[in-house]
C-alpha cells in the first residue's frame, strides 16, 4: 500500500518536474514580449521554477524509497549518477531563477533585459538536456 502511495507521489512529482521541459521555450519567447508581458511571464516562470524545485524534492525522496523496496538490485554507479544529476539539475534551477527575476525587475523599469534573456535560455537548455538523460538513465538502470 505504501509502495502505491510513493509510486503515485513519484509520477506526480514527475508530471511537476515537467516544466524543465518547456522552461527552453518559454525562455525562448522573452524576446517577443513587451516589459510588461515579460515581467508577467518572468513572474510565472519563477513560479513554476519553485513548483519544479519542489517536485524534485519529492522525486529524490520517493524515488529513494522506492529504490529501497524494489525487488531490483541497482548498481552503486547507477545511484550516484542519478545523485549527480539531481544535484546540477536542483543548482541549475536555483542559479537560473536570478536571471528571471532580473529579467523581471528590468522589464518593469524599462531596461533591456537581453543579457538576462540569455543567461536563462542557456542555464534552461542545460537543464532540459540534463532533465532528459535523468529520464533515460532512469529507464534503463544498469545492474
Amino acid at each position: 500500500m505504501l509502495y502505491d502511495i510513493m509510486l503515485f507521489l513519484h509520477v506526480v512529482g514527475a508530471v511537476g518536474m515537467g516544466i524543465y521541459a518547456i522552461l527552453p521555450f518559454m525562455a525562448g519567447q522573452f524576446r517577443k514580449l513587451s516589459g510588461a508581458a515579460q515581467e508577467g511571464l518572468a513572474s510565472g516562470l519563477v513560479t513554476g521554477g519553485r513548483i519544479g524545485q519542489f517536485a524534485l524534492v519529492i522525486q529524490l525522496l520517493t524515488g529513494g524509497y522506492l529504490i529501497s523496496q524494489g525487488d531490483t538490485d541497482y548498481a552503486t554507479s547507477w545511484m550516484i549518477v542519478i545523485l549527480v544529476i539531481f544535484v546540477a539539475i536542483g543548482a541549475l534551477t536555483g542559479i537560473v531563477q536570478g536571471p528571471i527575476r532580473k529579467i523581471a525587475a528590468a522589464a518593469k523599469e524599462g531596461r533591456d533585459a537581453s543579457s538576462f534573456i540569455g543567461k536563462v535560455r542557456t542555464f534552461s537548455v542545460i537543464i532540459l538536456v540534463l532533465f532528459l538523460v535523468m529520464l533515460w538513465i532512469m529507464t534503463n538502470p544498469w545492474a
